[in-house]
């Protein structure tokens, strides 16, 4: 069943109330002259009148003002979201093109339907689903909708598609890449300078391309601190495996064991896997290092983990959803290939912790130099 979210209602509600307000004001204040009138005629009858302006039908302006600046409701479906496996509540990526659905939801006035992807199956008849249910852009959360969105998308060349790690080239699809290395090479860096025993770590999701991008960055930032750092690395599951992005107990059992053997900082880009990590952080102690993905975890750990939590490299999902509803909104959008990288804010490190505070400097010189070309940032980890 398609969960179906209506924006603007809480804002034309507050419009509503306060144009009623304005208009309940009115009857009493048009009343009160009357009222007002006997008791003296001229005098008190010039008071009423003098009043009047004070009276402030100024404030239904003000209604009025609310009401054009409110984002005009698109009449009908608008916004589909296809959530891989995971969905909502993942805490990263799914997460992040969640919040990117809410923001388009508040800002632009669109409806937003959302479908979850609880196995593989169930790609092509959500896509299919969001497609009929009328709405003008269908967002497809992940890589592994490859299979199911071409023929969709080919089969409704009237409507926009948008494709979150896609790689297909199509007229009306909007795809999306991120260079996932260039934000893990920050992270990757923040490592070896907190790190004080020269051992660090990785975990992966499946193993896959995509997420080797992660890894090569991150070992390739760790080794240009600190060329002799060792780096351990460690993947949940093969290709297709999609429990290895909710499998938290496997990752608190990698991390735990790094921890154990002289490791302190863990990167982890799998997915709700990561929860696992940051609880083998807390509990090694002291000293011991979490760094999450996509999203900021820190803004939803607990103030025991946040004592441990590194930092977050960002993955900007969230504005990818936003920007392509928009584009489709104004009529500017077009299908074709986006980058979202270092230079557009599309991927970044997170600071909210305040444990990255004193490396910041560092940090940033590093992403001048990337973005500069300086630094080419490695996407396969072989030979790092």
């Amino acid at each position: 069943m398609i969960k179906s979210k209506r924006i603007a209602v809480a804002a034309m509600a507050a419009v509503l109330a306060l144009a009623g307000a304005a208009c309940g004001s009115d009857d009493p204040v048009a009343d009160e002259p009357a009222a007002e009138e006997p008791a003296a005629e001229e005098p008190a009858a010039e008071e009423p009148a003098a009043e009047e302006p004070a009276e402030e039908p100024a404030e239904e302006p003000a209604a009025e003002e609310e009401a054009t600046e409110e984002p005009a409701e698109e009449a009908g479906p608008f916004l589909g979201l296809a959530f891989d496996t995971g969905g909502r509540g993942d805490g990263t990526f799914n997460d992040m093109a969640g919040q990117g659905a809410d923001s388009a939801e508040a800002n632009l006035g669109i409806a937003v339907q959302e479908l979850e992807a609880t196995s593989d199956q169930d790609r092509q008849p959500n896509l299919e689903a969001l497609a009929g249910a009328g709405n003008k852009l269908v967002v497809a959360v992940g890589f592994a909708f490859g299979d199911a969105l071409a023929p969709i998308a080919e089969a409704n060349p009237d409507m926009f598609f948008g494709w979150i790690d896609g790689y297909y080239d199509g007229p009306n699809i909007i795809t999306t890449a991120f260079s996932e290395q260039e934000g893990s090479f920050l992270v990757g860096a923040a490592a070896a300078l907190k790190s004080q025993s020269g051992k660090i770590g990785f975990i992966g999701g499946q193993e896959i391309d995509l997420i080797k991008r992660f890894e090569a960055g991150y070992i390739a930032g760790a080794k240009a601190v600190n060329p002799d750092i060792v780096v351990e690395s460690a993947y949940l599951g093969a290709a297709g495996d999609n429990a290895a992005w909710g499998s938290p107990d496997k990752a608190k059992e990698i991390a735990g064991a790094w921890y154990a053997d002289g490791a302190d900082v863990v990167y982890t880009a799998a997915g709700g896997s990561g929860r696992g990590m940051i609880e083998a952080a807390v509990e090694a102690g002291d000293g011991k290092w979490a760094i999450g993905v996509d999203n900021d975890e820190c803004s939803f750990d607990t103030e025991e983990q946040k004592a441990h939590r590194l930092t977050s490299m960002l993955k900007r999902v969230d504005t990818a959803v936003e920007e392509m509803a928009k584009s489709v909104q104004d009529g500017t959008a077009a299908g074709g290939f986006y980058t979202f990288n270092l230079a557009n804010d599309g991927v970044g490190y997170a600071t909210t912790c305040g444990n990255v505070d004193d490396i910041v400097d560092q940090l940033e010189d590093y992403k001048a130099q990337i973005i500069a070309g300086d630094i080419e940032v490695p996407t396969s980890p072989e030979g790092l």
